[in-house]
């Protein structure tokens, strides 16, 4: 049996943010992929606000297996199906700026940083400074 990650962290929160999920995929507006290691659901890799070829990807995992390639991994994959399988011609994506790995992550996967400002982040239940990143995509 799968184990949940700890955000969101009531249940509440987890059943309301799942229960919209088939419906945007059914509209295509956002596809959202569950990252399993040895039985925990230990993260999510997404793309979401799609419309007119661009769309922004996301990732979260629980800290315990922070650094260990994850979000790596499972960021190319759905950069991967964004583009080739979605046809998607621009991605955008971004991070808190006091998550500066997580900008690594971005650049090895080809975004560039595009500016900063303020954003709501669910997980700190505040406004943090955050980091905006994008990727053009060749010949989509």
């Amino acid at each position: 049996m799968l184990r949940m990650a700890p955000y969101p962290p009531v249940l509440d929160d987890i059943a309301a943010w799942l229960a919209g999920h088939d419906a945007e995929s059914a509209a295509g507006t956002a596809f959202r992929f569950a990252v399993e290691a040895e039985g925990w659901l230990v993260g999510c890799a997404d793309v979401d606000e799609i419309a007119d070829g661009m769309g922004e990807i996301g990732y979260w995992f629980d800290e315990a297996v922070w650094a260990r390639g994850y979000a790596s991994e499972a960021a190319a994959a759905v950069v991967g199906f964004a583009t080739t399988t979605l046809g998607l011609r621009r991605l955008e994506s971004g991070h808190a700026a006091d998550n500066p790995a997580s900008g690594r992550v971005l650049a090895r996967l080809g975004f560039r940083p595009v500016g900063e400002a303020l954003r709501w982040y669910r997980s700190r239940r505040e406004e943090v400074p955050h980091r905006t990143y994008r990727r053009d995509v060749a010949g989509a």
